[in-house]
């Protein structure tokens, strides 16, 4: 970056050097970010990409090593010759499988972010993160291992709010500066994953170069699949003479609530609310304003300035505007929802993740409608996990329909006829090929757990006691239950349920999940908030509500 430029100067105590910066475009990589959704939902995609490019090398890395040994299991039980790599692992076996990777004895690595660094293997097809990186530098590094000799290299992201919350945890025990320094770096990646703009644009910018096209020509996801521009003209002259009230002395996450006219304590205490610009942008939202934010970065009319806190200030270009204002259309950002793969932006079968949006779309109004029907909250017609493999996988008979995730016979049966139907009609009219029949086998001891679980909860033990003779965290064994109920099994857990709650507490929250629009357990927290539940009696009552209405 420029920051790093100037320090190398400076510490070395150059005089007037003359700098040579090669391009950072790798014009032969396809940059994609993908909606994060259930662990399972997750590495049961990545398997199937991996599947749809066998015998292809490549690297996924994740935050923590138990994710890197679960996604090497995983495929490997799928027939992909894969191993973990990580710190915890001595450094003898950690050379072998090195050495096994180079020489395509191992099709796959997966491995924390100590795994690349000296590797020279000029043909990784494809880099997955299944975590947000810490930086954009780290992920421009790390996707930089991908196509070496020039050819074709996928580069794919998963991205979840939740993700960014656990590196932001990470860093609770830093100093305040290095954690003000790695929040800004954070926002960074944020902010490149949630954009609609070209995304080699954004890379390219962040390291101060300046992309000369639009667009890539469908080399990412977001060109490959357009938002629809919108003119804001008037609205970055607002973004603009607000940083120049503030006299461009603070960063974004502070000049937006000066637009919106929100008065947290720093702006009170700065006296910003009395400004005449304060709220002079409150018709839209913060998405819309940090969407055109990020594009004024990009159009050169201000900059970011790093090194000090990501504080904006004026470029030449941007003064000019402001004296001369002209057309200025931007995309706004694209939203994830906790625990939702709800974006717009998925790509086909030939780049990533083939999810099917349009139809998915159609299949998320169909599960409303039926819902409305029979009375009953929509996550208990169909998980979303199921809707997205309806929409992977273009199920036209009820046999087909109990291949997706959650999906039982019995369920298949009960509510499936209508979107068999709604599929049958599409895959007809948009002469849709379907797959080729893709069953991702689990990993022999996820069998054995839901039986375990299954056996045990009959015997009505305790639930920490579960999860302790499966060696997993209480929150693990939930998911797993919740995965067994949205499959067709009841499950009796009002033993379970009775240690934890009293039968008014039961009763609210059954009867909010009775009347609910989403399944989001934040959510369901917020409108409960008089009752101060946790998110595990809130998860515990959401399986129960499942097992009894939705079998």
């Amino acid at each position: 970056t420029p920051k790093v430029q100037s320090d190398i100067i400076q510490n070395l105590g150059l005089k007037d050097p003359k700098v040579f910066i090669s391009s950072f475009n790798r014009p032969n990589l396809y940059y994609e970010v993908v909606p994060k959704v259930k662990k399972e939902q997750t590495i049961k995609s990545i398997v199937k990409f991996i599947a749809q490019n066998r015998g292809k090398s490549g690297i996924i890395y994740t935050l923590n090593r138990k994710t890197t040994e679960e996604i090497a299991d995983m495929l490997n039980a799928n027939g992909i010759k894969a191993a973990a790599y990580h710190a915890g692992l001595d450094s003898k076996l950690r050379a072998e499988r090195q050495d096994k990777f180079l020489s395509e004895k191992i099709q796959v690595i997966v491995a924390t972010i100590a795994f690349g660094m000296g590797i020279d293997k000029p043909d990784i097809r494809f880099v997955i993160h299944y975590n947000i990186p810490k930086s954009i530098e780290n992920y421009y590094q790390e996707t930089g291992r991908a196509g070496r000799d020039g050819l074709e290299g996928k580069c794919i992201l998963y991205y979840s709010h939740h993700d960014v919350a656990k590196l932001e945890h990470l860093m609770r025990d830093k100093t305040l500066t290095e954690r003000e320094i790695g929040a800004q770096l954070i926002r960074e990646t944020v902010a490149y994953s949630e954009s609609a703009v070209c995304r080699r644009k954004l890379l390219l910018n962040y390291f101060g170069e300046i992309y000369p096209k639009d667009n890539c020509g469908g080399k990412c996801d977001n060109c490959k699949h357009p938002k629809e521009l919108i003119e804001a003209k008037e609205e970055a002259l607002i973004a603009l003479k607000v940083i120049e009230s503030l006299e461009e002395r603070f960063p974004a996450n502070y000049v937006i609530p000066v637009i919106l006219g929100s008065a947290n304590p720093q702006i009170q205490m700065y006296r910003h609310d009395s400004l005449p610009v304060f709220g002079s942008g409150k018709a839209h939202d913060e998405l819309y304003w940090n969407s055109l934010i990020r594009q004024l970065i990009l159009a050169n009319y201000i900059k970011k300035d790093i090194a000090d806190y990501g504080v904006l200030k004026f470029t030449d270009s941007g003064k000019a505007f402001m004296k001369k204002p002209a057309s200025f259309k931007i995309a706004i950002n694209h939203t994830f929802e906790t625990d939702s793969d709800d974006d717009d932006d998925e790509a086909d079968n030939a780049e990533g993740v083939a999810t099917d949006e349009k139809l998915f779309e159609m299949l998320k109004e169909l599960r409303q409608r039926e819902g409305r029907k029979r009375n009953l909250p929509p996550f208990v017609i169909f998980l979303e996990s199921s809707l997205m493999d309806m929409a992977t996988l273009y199920p036209t008979s009820t046999k087909e329909l109990e291949k997706c995730q959650g999906v039982s016979a019995g369920k298949a049966i009960k509510f499936g006829k209508p979107f068999i139907e709604l599929i049958s009609k599409y895959v007809e009219e948009n002469d849709i090929e379907k797959p080729e029949e893709f069953v991702v086998r689990s990993v022999a001891n996820k069998s054995s757990n839901k039986v375990f679980i299954i056996q045990n909860i009959d015997k009505k033990l305790p639930l920490e006691t579960i999860a302790k003779h499966r060696s997993m965290p209480l929150s693990e064994l939930l998911e797993e239950m919740e995965t067994i109920v949205a499959s067709g099994t009841k499950l009796n857990l009002d033993y379970a349920i009775d240690e934890w709650m009293d039968e008014y507490e039961k009763d609210e929250i059954i009867e909010y999940f009775k009347g609910c629009e989403t399944s989001s357990l934040e959510t369901a927290q917020e409108e409960l908030s008089d009752g101060n539940y946790s998110l595990e009696q809130l998860k515990i009552m959401r399986i129960k509500f499942l097992s009894e209405y939705g079998n």
